[in-house]
């Protein structure tokens, strides 16, 4: 899927091992907080590959459906981009998203939501997409907005980061 002349969503490949680590690692402060299952799911390029194997068979059975953001000319993965928590009775998906310390700011999140929101309406015949996003995190707030989530309530105690105590956070919906 294109999301820019420079910029792709699709599958992780298991030839994507070394570069999904090597991401991960470079931004390890920066995922930390809300993306500490990912993190130590590719602690090592062994469990990086584990990993893709382990995406791989949650797209073949629609559980969840995890890409990479990553640019054309060099294929180097610069960003995740998930729908989760899928309820298909309802119709209802989660999208998370991570991006990498370098291209923030520049609207890749905003294109790769657009384009994976369209995917999941169109592919996936989902209704309802929803963003979680803690209130300080004001970048995935932003993208929210940009791409016409609406802000449906505080969700109280949401998330517990590691070590830390629980967070309430913002839900934010777009309904097709």
């Amino acid at each position: 899927m294109i999301i820019s002349e420079n910029f792709i969503i699709d599958k992780l490949r298991p030839t994507d091992a070394n570069e999904l680590h090597f991401f991960i690692i470079d931004n390890t402060e920066r995922f930390r907080k809300f993306f500490p299952v990912t993190l130590s799911s590719n602690a090592t390029i062994e469990k990086s590959a584990e990993y893709i194997e382990i995406k791989e068979r949650e797209i073949q059975q629609k559980v969840n459906f995890t890409f990479g953001i990553r640019e054309v000319d060099s294929q180097k993965i610069v960003g995740l981009i998930i729908i989760k928590k899928i309820d298909w009775v309802k119709r209802i998906g989660e999208l998370a998203y991570c991006i990498g310390n370098n291209f923030e700011g520049k609207g890749l999140i905003t294109k790769a939501v657009k384009g994976i929101s369209n995917f999941a309406y169109n592919e996936l015949d989902l209704k309802t997409l929803q963003i979680i996003a803690h209130k300080t995190n004001l970048g995935s707030v932003k993208v929210a907005e940009n791409c016409g989530f609406t802000w449906k309530k505080t969700l109280l105690n949401e998330f517990t980061p590691t070590n830390e105590l629980p967070l309430d956070m913002e839900l934010y919906e777009l309904t097709r």
